[in-house]
């Protein structure tokens, strides 16, 4: 992980850098994904977790980091648990994850953020595991959950028995900064 944020850390807000091949993005705040294309000139909005906020004509993408080949970077493989692993396993797996999916306009992880509240591994008649994630936002006109929602289930399927991802929006109880760890209230000065 350490290669990836000395990648991230090169990147300044406001860069402006042309693509360097097609890439999918993840389109802020609806959570699609859109075809960006070759040549196209994108500026850096964020650099944090696994993935790059660009804009492109007025518009925010996220970029993940096995794609980061397309700003010019080391690609970085997709995040991966091989078959068989124990829910104990498959869990850690998924909270490591979430600590790199970030909302496109906070510096500050979901996790540390106190946006995710729960996390549960169901096994599926198939015997492939489903991962229910139960988290909110900032405020309930946030508009990124369609994003960050989407980032977290493309990184969770990289592992093997995990077939669905279901991510429940909840805003019962109420985000509050107090749900922050300390280090994000540090992070983003809010003592």
């Amino acid at each position: 992980m350490s290669h990836i944020n000395d990648q991230l850390a090169s990147l300044g807000k406001g860069q402006k850098m042309p693509l360097q091949r097609d890439v999918e993005g993840i389109s802020v705040p609806f959570g699609k994904s859109v075809t960006l294309h070759e040549d196209a000139v994108v500026e850096v909005m964020q650099a944090k977790g696994s993935t790059v906020s660009v804009a492109f004509e007025g518009r925010m993408y996220l970029i993940e980091s096995f794609s980061l080949d397309a700003l010019g970077l080391d690609a970085v493989p997709r995040p991966h648990l091989a078959a068989g692993q124990t829910d104990a396993d498959i869990e850690a797996f998924v909270w490591g994850q979430l600590r790199t999916c970030f909302d496109p306009e906070i510096p500050v992880d979901i996790v540390e953020l106190g946006l995710v509240y729960g996390c549960r591994i169901d096994t599926l008649i198939s015997g492939e595991k489903m991962v229910n994630l139960k988290m909110t936002l900032t405020a309930p006109g946030c508009g990124m959950g369609n994003v960050i929602a989407e980032d977290a289930k493309r990184k969770i399927l990289g592992a093997d028995d995990v077939s669905k991802v279901h991510v429940e929006i909840v805003f019962a109880p109420a985000w509050s900064r107090e749900m922050m760890s300390e280090d994000a209230r540090l992070e983003l000065g809010m003592f």
